[in-house]
């Protein structure tokens, strides 16, 4: 019975008594003015819903509204991981201080699950259908209404203190994303401050980013290209050209971002993102000038078939082009939009995206003409050569495994 009273009547505007123990709180903080309340009172609050948590929460939202609907309340914004496990009993419901329900999915939009807190209206309808909750004129605007103040939480931490909303990035900027994917008022809402991180460090806004790349970062069809990095280690032989060539790159490494990087693309004006090994460096950003190549079209050619015949791996496909001599002789790339495909399937993509998933995978492999190795890989036993080559593209890719991997070192080592 106890149970029962501490779950359904914790807060009861009454108080009730169980074995000469008083067993409710019949003032919450939620009902209280917010002038009135101390961050130590939300803190101690946040502590008594969830007695298990040991990390404070980050900051929170008090709701109080009388019309057009009734609907008080306190939403705390925990630390999200990189990942979208929605605990579905995290906000809880009540009617008039009585304890409803910890399933709100038909109340608040999903993105908001990834909240805490309380949420009291008696304009909520109880023990109807969830299609009718969907359906219901308050439940919409109460819906609307949560989301608009936490976009306002937001925007006013990011306005009052950008550093400290910069420190929280890294917790909170997941569910910004996913607010941004899932509804388009908050996209609008939240299009200004949230924050894209150079591999430096540096955070930037869109519109802020936009402006620091257009210089030096535009193709040839005037578009803006953003190159990123998802493994900004795994990736550094790759990050460390493109800086070379003057360029800034972007860090996307959390789960949602294939979704918000193909999200940007249609809602920024002329602005593409290319992944920093998904071309060799001189056509990430296509330009009219093309580089001519040292090589007649024959050697070309015959170049193509010695690696060609080196790798004998039917998912790579082998191109000869005319680079920089400074560049890598050998260059393993992967299509942007089809990797990207790939991954937005892996992390939910469904539909039409299934389809990428089952297809395998395939790279690019670009040979350079103006390489210097390219000479030694068209003399006699240039095979060895090209397929050395080869392997030093595998391995920047992070691709050389088992017994390549071996092979390689060995044959490393004979070289010495």
């Amino acid at each position: 019975l106890r149970t029962i009273l501490e779950k359904y009547c914790k807060f009861l505007p009454v108080p009730i008594e169980f074995e000469g123990q008083l067993v409710n709180d019949t003032t919450p903080i939620w009902t209280k003015q917010p002038a009135d309340l101390t961050d130590e009172d939300y803190q101690k609050f946040y502590r008594e819903l969830y007695p298990m948590t040991m990390e404070e929460p980050l900051f929170w939202i008090h709701l109080n509204v009388d019309y057009p609907f009734h609907l008080t309340g306190i939403l705390y914004f925990p630390k999200v991981k990189d990942e979208l496990q929605f605990q579905r009993n995290k906000i809880q419901l009540y009617s008039r201080q009585v304890f409803i329900t910890d399933d709100v999915k038909d109340v608040v939009p999903e993105f908001l699950m990834l909240l805490q807190g309380v949420i009291d209206s008696p304009d909520i309808p109880l023990n109807v259908s969830r299609s009718f909750l969907q359906a219901d004129a308050a439940v919409r605007k109460i819906n609307t209404y949560i989301t608009k103040k936490v976009a306002d939480k937001l925007a006013e931490l990011f306005r009052k203190d950008r550093t400290g909303f910069e420190e929280k990035w890294g917790d909170i900027g997941l569910f910004v994303k996913y607010g941004m994917l899932s509804d388009d008022k908050f996209y609008e809402r939240a299009k200004d401050f949230v924050l894209v991180k150079s591999v430096e460090g540096k955070y930037y806004t869109l519109p802020e980013y936009g402006e620091h790349v257009q210089a030096n970062q535009k193709d040839k069809s005037d578009n803006t290209v953003m190159l990123y990095t998802t493994d900004p280690e795994a990736q550094h032989g790759f990050v460390a050209a493109t800086q070379e060539r003057g360029y800034d790159v972007l860090v996307f490494d959390q789960v949602l971002d294939p979704h918000f990087i193909g999200l940007l693309e249609q809602k920024l004006e002329k602005t593409t993102f290319k992944r920093v090994d998904s071309a060799t460096v001189g056509q990430l950003i296509e330009q009219d000038e093309t580089t001519a190549s040292v090589l007649s079209d024959d050697d070309q050619k015959k170049l193509e078939e010695v690696v060609t015949a080196a790798i004998t791996n039917p998912a790579m496909h082998v191109k000869v082009a005319a680079l920089s001599p400074q560049d890598a002789p050998v260059v393993i790339t992967r299509n942007e939009f089809m990797r990207r495909m790939k991954d937005m399937q892996r992390t939910g993509g469904g539909g039409g995206m299934q389809m990428f998933g089952s297809l395998p995978d395939s790279y690019d492999v670009t040979v350079n003409a103006n390489s210097p190795l390219a000479s030694k890989m068209l003399a006699d036993g240039g095979e060895n050569v090209a397929k050395q080559a080869f392997d030093l593209a595998l391995l920047a890719q992070g691709l050389l495994k088992g017994e390549a991997l071996t092979a390689f070192v060995k044959r490393s080592t004979e070289l010495l």
